[in-house]
């Protein structure tokens, strides 16, 4: 964690392919390789500060995101029947791979609107289709994406700050959010449905000891699968789980 972080973009699929937004990119002086387990996703080798003025990146063929994020998304089922809702959605980064991906109907959620802000300009820009909504919550979804407020230990490289921001009372604050989300949001899923948790910790106590807690809590529902990624060259630290509602 006392490296820099490595640089990744997630390719959208929906309008493009690994190959073509690789030449694309190449044409701009920008060079990547393909991520070995995440197909959506590249390492930018040279060229990074390029991005965000490259052709690629404003036609909406690239947006940048970790791998390790990538990940998360790219285990779950690709239906275009799929009612999909992004809980804690924030800017948009995983309603638009979710998008994506499984070409479902997405919907984004964040008690904060503020942050939602740009969601409709990186929509308009990959070609998404997310609906914004605000509670009340009056339908179901197959999935519902929680990516909690957490202790952000797997990306400390790229926010060294927040190793000195984390202490006791605001670690135990975090807790007790994570297991509110997810009792929030599985009000609003149907039966059969998949709520999938996720962090960028490494933290045990934040990860699968929460969805050990969660499910004892609420017995209806077991955990199918669970990931822990450390921060590595192949991304960031991050966690996630996916719970399935009997």
């Amino acid at each position: 964690l006392c490296t820099r972080a490595p640089s990744f973009l997630r390719v959208n699929i929906r309008k493009t392919t690994i190959e073509k937004v690789q030449k694309i990119l190449s044409g701009e002086s920008i060079q990547t390789e393909k991520h070995p387990s995440v197909i959506t996703a590249l390492r930018v080798i040279d060229g990074q500060n390029k991005i965000k003025n490259s052709k690629a990146y404003k036609d909406g063929l690239v947006e940048i995101q970790d791998a390790s994020s990538q990940a998360s998304v790219i285990n779950l089922p690709r239906d275009n029947k799929l009612k999909v809702l992004d809980y804690c959605c924030g800017s948009g980064g995983k309603s638009l791979a979710l998008d994506a991906w499984t070409k479902g109907k997405i919907f984004a959620h964040d008690i904060s609107p503020n942050r939602t802000l740009d969601l409709k300009t990186r929509a308009e820009r990959s070609n998404a289709h997310i609906t914004k909504i605000s509670k009340p919550i009056k339908e179901r979804f197959d999935v519902i994406f929680c990516d909690v407020p957490c202790s952000g230990s797997g990306s400390w490289r790229r926010d060294p700050d927040g190793k000195w921001k984390l202490n006791a009372k605001s670690w135990q604050n975090l807790l007790d959010t994570q297991i509110e989300v997810l009792n929030e949001a599985k009000e609003h899923l149907k039966k059969d449905g998949i709520l999938v948790y996720a962090t960028c910790s490494v933290l045990l106590s934040e990860n699968y000891k929460q969805l050990e807690k969660f499910c004892l809590i609420n017995p209806e529902f077991e955990i199918k699968k669970a990931q822990q990624l450390l921060p590595s060259d192949l991304g960031d630290g991050f966690f996630h789980g996916f719970l399935k509602k009997k």
